[in-house]
């Protein structure tokens, strides 16, 4: 430790951190803040390092004024707080030591050491897309965390969180982020051995090896790796051998400190046809959940496919298909991909009328009518409640919030009247539905798990 730091100022960052674990929560806490060593104190400079560029840059932007305030209090001497980069005690990468004995080494035995591990990974692992990086990612809102996670553990010299789990519908951008770790760890640190492939290739490579009795080179080839990292893990549900033979290569891997990152269109708690001793270990480390995209994200991902692409589009045809395709970021930028195209090979500059009439039959599948009826269903599905109880007279809680919910979207997403919509919910007038509009504006400004999960149901209706 140097210089200006002694026992009162351990004691004094013990408690800061104690506060900031209060305040921000245990799993920012434990992401961001706990790797935070402290360095020293200088002429009211409190200097704390972190452990990659990233993390540094991410805490100043979002954590300063929290140490500053704490350590401020704390140490009446800081009179300000500054984050550096730890650095690297020696340029190559260790060994991540094995388990001791007596350890968890009883689940699984230690990874062979192969000497061919870049042949290895480039054996089994898919192709990566060269435009799927880090820069070309466009962040908002929904997707920030999934981001940041992802961030974390590319640059990280050690395994910030074991697995990383990141999980959500088509095309919000899972697989793109999945590319973008493999490429900056190839960049940045090629000495790690990394396999990415899909949950699909996966199975057919245990299957072969089982095919032409050959598991145990299999299992070598798995689990001499540095990074795995395997996509659409859904795929594997209730293919019962192949679960098996992953769940040991995962406790293999997490064993011996090895990082491993996972995608999935649901969250582990939610993927059927897995068994439970596998969606317990699949959330032990960072899951994060891409949301469906926001009006502004959409707008900011066609701005930068369009820089991309070297063409100035005009800003009336960008807010047109932001607002007009909310399924899912592949779609929207096909949408631009064609526009695109036809200006090149027609010749006709790109308007507000060229665009709907080129993309006519995307734009009549995103316009279609959403009914009472599914919303109702969907709604219901959500929440776990019959559909039968959307019309019913129970005014339990747990069912009533639900129908509200329906309410509200039905008046959001229909052009039905008042007194129509409380109609097809058992025949309630008109005020009830006013109430449940009413009531449900009022928990979406309090209650942001619940906003989040009344736009989730309003983008599942519109896709």
């Amino acid at each position: 430790m140097q210089a200006g730091t002694d026992s009162h100022l351990n004691a004094a960052w013990a408690r800061v951190r104690g506060r900031l674990r209060s305040e921000l929560g245990d799993a920012a806490y434990r992401s961001w803040l706990k790797p935070l060593t402290l360095a020293g104190l200088t002429d009211g400079e409190l200097r704390l390092s972190a452990p990659t560029r990233f993390m540094r840059d991410w805490i100043l932007s979002h954590y300063h004024d929290q140490l500053t305030r704490f350590w401020s209090t704390e140490v009446p001497q800081v009179v300000e707080v500054s984050v550096s980069v730890e650095q690297a005690h020696s340029p190559t990468r260790p060994r991540p030591p094995r388990p001791e004995s007596g350890g968890a080494s009883h689940r699984s035995k230690p990874i062979p050491e192969a000497t061919n591990g870049h042949d290895v990974a480039l054996d089994l692992s898919a192709p990566l897309d060269p435009r799927f990086t880090f820069e070309n990612f466009v962040t908002g809102k929904p997707n920030e965390l999934a981001y940041a996670a992802a961030r974390r553990v590319a640059e990280a010299k050690a395994v910030p969180f074991n697995p990383l789990y990141l999980y959500g519908g088509v095309g919000l951008g899972k697989t793109h982020l999945m590319h973008a770790i493999a490429w900056y760890i190839r960049n940045n640190q090629p000495e790690r051995r990394i396999i990415y492939l899909s949950a699909e290739k996966f199975m057919y490579q245990f299957i072969r090896a089982l095919r032409f009795k050959n598991t145990v080179a299999f299992k070598e080839q798995f689990r001499a790796v540095d990074v795995l990292m395997v996509d659409d893990l859904q795929f594997i549900s209730g293919k019962e051998s192949t679960q098996e033979e992953f769940f040991h290569t995962f406790n293999a891997l997490v064993d011996q400190n090895r990082q491993i990152i996972i995608s999935a269109d649901k969250s582990p708690s939610d993927l059927e046809g897995m068994e439970e001793r596998m969606r317990s270990r699949l959330g032990w480390g960072l899951v994060a959940d891409i949301h469906p995209t926001t009006y502004e994200l959409r707008l900011g991902i066609l701005q930068a496919k369009a820089d991309n692409l070297g063409k100035t589009m005009p800003p009336k045809v960008l807010e047109f298909l932001a607002h007009k395709i909310v399924s899912n970021v592949r779609e929207l930028e096909g949408a631009l991909n064609r526009i695109v195209a036809h200006a090149d090979l027609i010749g006709r500059p790109v308007t507000l009328e060229t665009t709907q009439e080129v993309l006519h039959d995307l734009l009549r599948a995103n316009d279609r009518r959403v009914t009472i009826e599914e919303i109702q269903k969907r709604v219901a599905e959500h929440f776990n409640i019959k559909l039968s109880e959307m019309t019913s007279a129970r005014r339990a809680r747990a069912v009533a919030r639900p129908r509200q919910v329906a309410m509200y979207l039905a008046k959001q997403l229909t052009s039905r009247s008042l007194p129509e919509i409380g109609r097809k919910f058992g025949g309630r007038d008109h005020t009830t539905v006013m109430h449940a509009v009413r009531k449900v504006e009022e928990l979406r400004s309090t209650d942001s798990s619940f906003s989040d999960d009344v736009d989730l149901l309003r983008r599942m209706l519109e896709g």
